[in-house]
């Protein structure tokens, strides 16, 4: 239906290998049990993950790669550490973006990126969420059990930082450059089964395209 059509995970996994060179540092921020920095952490100078959540941490994949409990407004490490930091559907959830913005400025080298995948507040989809968000203890169970997740794998959320108008705010308050910013559909999202992806189909075709589930960003250090 989609000749060449990507995901919004695939095409943000082509961006971070892009970045994440054999001489490359790397923070995972929010790294909870694994995620796209898993893939190549062999293969770069230095992979380190980040993550307030202990339970997340002890049941990390990755066995070897350094993983510290730490909170992204206070990361514990020296200034112009890191040439990349990746969090993956993590902005959603910060209570305080802009302090996560300023640090993770203060730890990237110069030129370096910060390369992140979150929702899109503008999409209608987020409705759920957005009651979600007045009732936690509704939306644990129901993202736990629509999509297998472990009601423990399941965060409030905040929104505070999702939509492409606040990201390009918070860039600019937090000292860093938009480089690219992605609206990216994704029909696949609710493909539970046939008729639901159909709809959702149908769906993308009619909303703008602003409007699209997912945002992917790539912020530089100037």
């Amino acid at each position: 239906m989609r000749p060449g059509w990507q995901s919004s995970g695939d095409q943000l996994e082509a961006l971070v290998r892009g970045y994440a060179t054999p001489e490359a540092s790397v923070l995972d921020l929010g790294c909870g049990r694994g995620g796209v920095v898993e893939l190549f952490w062999r293969d770069v100078k230095l992979a380190a993950g980040i993550d307030p959540d202990v339970p997340s941490l002890a049941g990390h994949r990755t066995r070897g790669m350094p993983i510290l409990r730490a909170v992204g407004e206070h990361l514990p490490f020296a200034a112009d550490s890191f040439d990349l930091v990746v969090s993956v559907w993590v902005l959603e959830h910060l209570r305080k973006p802009l302090a996560v913005f300023r640090e993770v400025r203060r730890v990237l080298r110069p030129g370096g990126h910060f390369v992140f995948l979150t929702p899109n507040l503008r999409n209608p989809l987020l409705v759920l969420n957005r009651i979600g968000r007045a009732l936690p203890v509704v939306q644990t169970r129901l993202v736990s059990r629509f999509y297998g997740r472990r009601e423990s794998d399941t965060f409030p959320v905040q929104y505070r930082a999702n939509t492409v108008r606040t990201l390009y705010e918070l860039a600019a308050a937090g000292g860093l450059e938009v480089a690219e910013l992605r609206v990216v559909p994704d029909p696949t999202y609710l493909a539970v089964n046939g008729l639901m992806f159909t709809t959702s189909v149908l769906a993308e075709r009619l909303m703008p395209k602003e409007w699209g589930v997912h945002l992917i960003g790539d912020l530089t250090r100037p």
